[in-house]
């Protein structure tokens, strides 16, 4: 297999979906033009080079991507042609998720770089984002502690919760969504994503969680599920609590901004540098038009409509549900158009130090 010639041209994918222990994914047979029903495979990861955490897994590769046709990992195309997949760049650095969740998930909080640090021996953390995509009725997300909630009260929900499955829930601020709703994710924010959310999540490259609830619906987590290996009380130092509604509100929901709007094509920024070092989110809007020239390397991800990625004498029909990973030797080279309607959202890694 000839990698200089994948590494030199957009890079598609095979479907690529994740064990977890909550229950989801059937709003995927719409996004993705599929028979998805709800199970245990509620996450699509894309574009990823980065492997799952599921206790007791013998699969070596779970979570990693494999490139369209040729059985060749992401990773491994990666590391053979790093510098026309990557350019200066050490890694990819980010990661991208398709998600539905049928059930609202565990409360939890992400390590930041620090934690991570100290605790894991990796460089990142868990800052993240949410674009909704899809909802099912009354979907809704539960983000930051309600206003005069405790460390004390938290640590006792904890404990309630090996019985009371609403327990922790009941000190977090319930948030209806619906497409088109933008997050921003701080990592040691509390949170859980509720029930019927189909999100597009663009992280920081890991899947470190912290979630001290001991039940997932009717799944019983372990400890370590719960807490990664780590002291119940150093995993539990990992939640902020100056995180609530107000807070939530004003820091973490997003408006989109417009970068431009000319000739059939809106460009808007969804997540900024100003938000996170550790990504940001961009969007085009294409309606009988063309983007700009394609940022690289950089993931795409179509969430609407239908169109052509073209450039460099190649041409591919794109449409819901599609998504390539740009490599940093086709920079410039490429732009998506449209005789209709298209939406792209570009997952962007964080700029090189």
């Amino acid at each position: 297999m000839d990698t200089a010639k994948l590494a030199s041209l957009p890079v598609f994918f095979e479907k690529n979906r994740v064990f977890r222990v909550y229950l989801g994914g059937k709003l995927f047979s719409d996004f993705f033009g599929d028979n998805s029903e709800d199970g245990f495979y509620p996450e699509e990861w894309i574009c990823s080079s980065t492997k799952a955490l599921n206790e007791g897994s013998t699969d070596e590769f779970e979570g990693l991507s494999t490139v369209k046709g040729t059985g060749i990992r992401f990773n491994e195309l990666i590391e053979k042609q790093k510098e026309l997949m990557l350019g200066n760049r050490k890694g990819l650095d980010v990661l991208v998720k398709a998600l539905d969740s049928a059930i609202r998930l565990p409360v939890q909080a992400h390590p930041d770089k620090a934690f991570s640090r100290k605790n894991f021996n990796s460089e990142f953390g868990k800052a993240e984002s949410w674009l909704v995509l899809g909802a099912r009725e009354d979907a809704c997300i539960y983000f930051g502690f309600k206003d005069g909630v405790t460390k004390e009260d938290f640590e006792d929900a904890v404990l309630k919760s090996e019985t009371d499955k609403s327990a922790m829930e009941k000190l977090l601020n319930k948030i209806p969504v619906k497409p088109g709703d933008v997050y921003f994710i701080p990592a040691k924010a509390v949170h859980a994503i509720g029930y019927g959310c189909l999100i597009l999540e663009v992280q920081e490259p890991t899947d470190f969680t912290i979630q001290p609830e001991r039940w997932c619906g009717d799944y019983k987590l372990s400890d370590n599920e719960m807490y990664l290996g780590l002291k119940k009380e150093t995993a539990l130092s990992v939640f902020d609590y100056s995180y609530n509604l107000e807070k939530v509100l004003k820091e973490c929901k997003k408006t989109p901004a417009i970068i431009y709007e000319n000739d059939g094509c809106k460009k808007e920024c969804l997540i900024s540098k100003a938000d996170t070092p550790c990504f940001s989110v961009e969007r085009y809007i294409v309606n009988n038009g063309e983007t700009d020239n394609l940022l690289a390397p950089c993931v795409y991800v179509v969430t609407e409509g239908s169109g052509t990625l073209s450039g460099d004498g190649y041409e591919k029909d794109l449409k819901k549900g599609d998504y390539f990973f740009m490599p940093y030797s086709c920079k410039n080279k490429f732009t998506v158009k449209s005789s209709g309607k298209i939406t792209v959202a570009a997952c962007i890694p964080p700029e090189v130090e």
